[in-house]
């Protein structure tokens, strides 16, 4: 039987999975990306300052990522040297950046797939929010609609969250997760400009020259938020870790982990960063060496050369090619697949023994649900680690502003040399971030993106090795074969930026 699930809801883009199935097992899954897009073509030839204002419209979950990348690549182009302030306020506003994502990522687009919606027509209490909803989704029903209620139904047959109360109080935090949402967008903006696609942002820094005021008010945004991502956020988290324990064993990815490391702790580029660089295979970690990144197109819809190192990368579009199902191309690392995203980073993190508190953490969690670490690789183990890696950015972000030397320069001058070249890396909130630059004559004359669902939702390499999605869903036991309840907690445990991953 061969049942596509698109257009998968719930996520950034445009996403196909075509699965065949035999006997309720998933023998074969395609990751089919289905649009093109084409910013490494629209970058050649501009002023290479517009570089991190234009691939911020790459995505406008994640433009500060775009914005930090590209802000390194042409660091390193430039040999820039970036003060100490400019480094903090990339990392003030790429931090806050993340804890909005983890927290619009669990509640807005994956919470639904656990949280019994349907319990809000038997709530009693006098919560204002919660009689709003209850009312609305009573007249919805009413309303002799095709689709009543919409987002959230209809929805998925198969096992949600029984307990009331656990409902409930995950119903209501999803309300209030927006106003947290929109504070770290606030906390954000306070140095980046605003939000989405800051203007403020240039390599070695920012624009905006930092106070006392900016400080104090970047720090009060982010309390709250921390606050939430303890109180309600991870409880919530646990509460469905606890009614679905089986998805520890579920979704696991077949190849390595990859992290460029995020946050980094100076103004150099080869700082040490607050979460440690590294490629996974097995228990061994090995600093990425970034000459051994390719990208495959055998099954994807280009005619440009394939196994292509970053630099010389290559963009033709062939949407008729014979072989190609995804617009997306199949990065490999020395020829392998690899997962890139929140478990990646935990894993080369905690097998570095880099940084105590996520070691603290995962051995934390790890014995209230009773795992080894290695079943970070799963759906419950890549939500798990978003919530490890919030956790640890809010703290650090506070602590950052105490480094700031206030009304002090919060960049450096830039002048952009006739040619130069440089590579940027740091972690999106789904990943892995790569930016080339190549400048010729003071303008871009190559630029190239390697992005986290690039990774993730790759399709077959030149060899015929699946991208990690589709090996996470190979092999998955399904109940319903028309529906997939199993697969879409998969595809959402990625969170895929189709978006980002064509780019």
């Amino acid at each position: 039987m061969k049942i596509d699930l698109g257009p998968v809801t719930r996520l950034e883009g445009h996403l196909n999975v075509k699965t065949t199935i035999n006997n309720n097992i998933i023998e074969d899954a395609q990751c089919v990306g289905e649009m093109f897009r084409g910013f490494e073509v629209i970058l050649r030839g501009r002023d290479p300052l517009d570089a991190q204002q234009i691939t911020q419209r790459i995505c406008g979950v994640c433009p500060y990522a775009h914005a930090i990348a590209s802000s390194y690549a042409q660091e390193n182009a430039y040999n820039l040297d970036v003060t100490s302030n400019g480094r903090i306020l990339h990392n003030l506003i790429q931090g806050a950046n993340h804890l909005y994502d983890y927290l619009l990522h669990f509640y807005q687009l994956s919470a639904l797939d656990f949280v019994d919606i349907t319990a809000i027509l038997q709530y009693g209490g006098k919560d204002p929010d919660l009689v709003k909803v209850r009312e609305w989704v009573k007249a919805e029903l009413a309303s002799g609609k095709t689709y009543p209620a919409a987002p959230f139904l209809p929805r998925l047959s198969g096992k949600y969250i029984t307990d009331a109360e656990v409902n409930i109080g995950a119903l209501k935090h999803y309300i209030e997760s927006m106003e947290i949402q929109k504070k770290a967008n606030r906390a954000s903006a306070i140095f980046g400009g605003k939000f989405p696609h800051a203007t403020a942002i240039f390599p070695g820094g920012c624009s905006q020259t930092p106070t006392i005021d900016h400080i104090a008010s970047y720090q009060a945004l982010i309390h709250e938020v921390r606050n939430f991502i303890h109180q309600k956020y991870i409880p919530d988290l646990v509460a469905v870790a606890q009614t679905f324990p089986e998805y520890w064993d579920i979704g696991q990815s077949k190849g390595g982990f990859m992290s460029y490391g995020l946050l980094p702790l100076g103004p150099q580029s080869d700082s040490k960063r607050l979460i440690a660089p590294g490629i996974l295979f097995g228990n061994n970690v090995s600093p990425v060496q970034l000459s051994a990144i390719t990208e495959d197109v055998k099954y994807s819809k280009y005619s440009s050369a394939s196994g292509l190192a970053v630099k010389d990368g290559e963009l033709v579009p062939e949407p008729k090619k014979d072989t190609a199902y995804s617009w997306v191309k199949a990065p490999r690392y020395n020829g392998q697949m690899v997962e890139v995203g929140p478990a990646a980073r935990v894993l080369v993190d905690y097998h570095q023994g880099n940084n105590s508190r996520i070691t603290e953490l995962v051995n934390h969690f790890a014995g209230i649900a009773g795992i080894t670490p290695d079943k970070l690789n799963s759906v419950l183990g890549r939500h798990l680690s978003r919530a490890i890696c919030a956790a640890v950015i809010a703290d650090f972000v506070l602590d950052e502003c105490e480094r700031i030397d206030p009304d002090k320069p919060g960049g450096t001058e830039i002048e952009i040399p006739e040619s130069g070249e440089g590579y940027g890396t740091t972690e999106a909130s789904r990943g892995a971030l790569l930016h080339y630059i190549r400048v010729k004559n003071h303008k871009v004359e190559k630029y190239e993106c390697v992005v986290p669902t690039t990774w993730n939702c790759s399709p077959r390499d030149d060899r015929g090795n699946e991208g990690a999605l589709e090996s996470a869903l190979i092999g998955t036991q399904v109940e319903n074969p028309e529906e997939q309840i199993e697969s879409v907690r998969i595809v959402h445990s990625f969170d895929p930026c189709l978006a980002c991953a064509v780019h």
